[in-house]
């Protein structure tokens, strides 16, 4: 204990200077919250008389199990008296040929027109409200 007692004291740090942070006004506070739904009903119904819906019955293709942003529109390709189609690459570098009825992306995307610069799509997605709506997106070539 004498030894111990005979040791030099140690010294503690002072704690550090901590420098002000500039304050932030937030103003955002009187508009809608992201997690509750829309006051406009009509922007996600359905078209009347019309239930939107995925076939869930149906085979999935293979560009399917890919979300839409992660695909790249390569190019198009056309056959004698055929429509045109186009060649679409996936994360793994594999060019696939869709044409309008064929199925892309995670949100039951249906092709519904190909031109030689960009397909067109229709999803199905969730409409927050255990139901389904429509939307409508593309796919643009990569240069």
């Amino acid at each position: 204990m004498k030894e111990i007692e005979v040791r030099p004291r140690g010294r503690i740090e002072p704690p550090p200077e901590f420098k002000p942070i500039a304050t932030f006004a937030y103003s955002a506070h009187q508009l809608r919250s992201p997690f509750s739904p829309p006051k406009d009903q009509k922007v996600l119904a359905a078209p009347e008389g019309r239930k939107v819906e995925p076939d869930l019955d149906r085979p999935k293709e293979y560009l399917e199990r890919f979300s839409l942003d992660t695909l790249k529109m390569v190019g198009t390709i056309t056959k004698p008296n055929q429509p045109l189609q186009a060649l679409i690459e996936d994360p793994s570098g594999a060019v696939t040929r869709v044409k309008p009825g064929s199925y892309l992306g995670k949100n039951f995307g249906k092709v519904t027109s190909v031109s030689d610069v960009k397909i067109g799509l229709t999803e199905i997605v969730p409409d927050g409200r255990d139901g389904w709506v429509e939307r409508t997106s593309s796919l643009s070539i990569s240069e």
